[in-house]
């Protein structure tokens, strides 16, 4: 059996492993403790819903293995931002301080070149594969290219979405 590690946008809410079979309607195997503590989790990147109040699939989770699986989606650490924007999610700090800024994964792409700045280095019709880059929407609504700082890569405070507001 291989080693994997995942990466996963999830929800969790607190139910016992009685309270979930409750939930779905099931009865309590023999051989299980009905006081276990956990949680709920849906996963809401891909896979077909398995229960009608709910958008993802649905299983549940004992409480140490979640805990050690998952954490708030806002206080990542600068990698588990980068895995939120490869899986499409836009990611801002709130150690920013301008209002409304997030990064968004811009995706690599391929177009041929029909008009300056291009045309002059390259010949008209050239293909050009545009690779993949990180954005920023800044507060003033304007979109740049977007570069790490030491102070990024290290930070704690990375947030899935926009930062709180006073952050």
């Amino acid at each position: 059996m291989g080693t994997y590690i995942g990466t996963k946008l999830v929800k969790l809410r607190p139910m016992s492993r009685q309270e979930y079979n409750d939930y779905r309607g099931w009865t309590l195997p023999a051989n299980e403790d009905g006081a276990d503590l956990g949680y709920l989790v849906e996963y809401t990147d891909g896979g077909k819903p398995n229960d009608p109040r709910h958008q993802g699939y649905i299983s549940w989770s004992p409480k140490a293995q979640a805990d050690a699986a998952y954490r708030p989606a806002d206080g990542l650490s600068f990698g588990l931002a980068i895995e939120a924007l490869k899986m499409g999610h836009r990611v801002s700090r709130r150690g920013w301080n301008g209002k409304g800024m997030f990064l968004f994964l811009v995706p690599g792409s391929r177009f041929t070149v029909n008009h300056a700045p291009l045309l002059g280095i390259y010949p008209e019709g050239t293909p050009i594969d545009y690779h993949a880059h990180i954005d920023m929407k800044t507060a003033q609504g304007e979109v740049v290219p977007w570069a790490a700082s030491q102070t990024d890569m290290l930070a704690d405070d990375w947030v899935v979405g926009l930062a709180p507001a006073g952050c």
